[in-house]
C-alpha cells in the first residue's frame, strides 16, 4: 500500500481517472462528481478514518461511517486501512471490516464482503496486495492474504490465502489457471490490442 501523500486535488483528479479507466460507462467527471456512490464512500472514508485515528474521536467516527453507509449502500469499517486509485464499481452492498487492509489499485464489483470468521478483537479481516480484483457478490473471509494481481471470481468464498498473479473460483474458492498470462484490463491501450476473450474482467467469465 502506497503511503505517499496528495493534495486534495491530485487525489480527486486521481479517483475521476481511477473511474473512467474502469468504468467504459463514465464519460461526464460532473456525474461521477454527483453520482458515483463508489467515489462518494471512498471520499468520505479518508477524512472518517483520519477521525478514528485521533484520541476520543472512535464513536463520531463510527456513527459517521454508518451515515455514509445509509447514503451510499457501501459500509466501510473506519479502521480499514485502504491504498490509493480504489475503485468500487456500482457499489452498493459492499462491506469492509475493521481490520481489512486494502493495496493500491485494487477493484472490487457490487456485493463484495471483506469479512472475518473471528470474534477475537484481531487481525480478522482479509489483507488485499495492489491489483487485485474482486467479482460481485465474492466473499473473502478471514485474515487471509490475497496476492498481488490475483483475480477472485463472482460469488466465490475464499477462506484461505491466494497467491501472487492467481485465479480463485468457486465456494469454497480453488485456484485456475487462465486461458492466457494476458492480464484483463491492464491498462486502455493494452486492453486495445488484447484477444476479444480479455474484454471481460471477471476471472469466473473467462476461466
Amino acid at each position: 500500500m502506497s503511503n505517499e501523500s496528495l493534495g486534495w486535488r491530485a487525489r480527486l483528479s486521481e479517483d475521476l481517472a481511477t473511474a473512467v479507466r474502469r468504468d467504459p460507462a463514465a464519460r461526464s467527471k460532473v456525474v461521477m462528481l454527483l453520482s458515483y456512490p463508489g467515489l462518494h464512500a471512498i471520499w468520505a472514508h479518508r477524512g472518517i478514518h483520519a477521525l478514528w485515528n485521533m484520541p476520543g474521536m472512535r464513536v463520531p467516527a463510527r456513527l459517521l461511517s454508518q451515515a455514509v453507509r445509509t447514503a451510499t449502500g457501501v459500509e466501510i469499517h473506519p479502521g480499514a486501512k485502504i491504498g490509493r486509485r480504489f475503485f468500487i464499481d456500482h457499489a452498493i452492498g459492499v462491506v469492509i471490516g475493521e481490520t481489512a487492509e486494502i493495496g493500491d489499485d485494487v477493484f472490487l464489483y457490487h456485493g463484495v464482503t471483506l469479512g472475518g470468521r473471528s470474534m477475537q478483537q484481531v487481525k480478522r479481516h482479509p489483507t488485499l496486495g495492489n491489483n487485485v480484483t474482486v467479482g460481485a457478490g465474492a466473499a473473502v473471509l478471514g485474515p487471509v492474504h490475497i496476492g498481488d494481481n490475483a483475480q477472485i471470481g463472482a460469488n466465490a468464498v475464499v477462506v484461505h490465502d491466494v497467491p501472487a498473479d492467481s485465479i480463485a473460483v468457486g465456494v469454497p474458492a480453488k485456484l485456475r489457471q487462465p486461458r492466457s498470462t494476458t492480464p484483463p484490463l491492464a491498462v486502455p491501450s493494452q486492453a486495445a490490442d488484447a484477444a476479444v476473450e480479455w474484454e471481460l474482467a471477471d476471472p469466473a467469465l473467462w476461466i
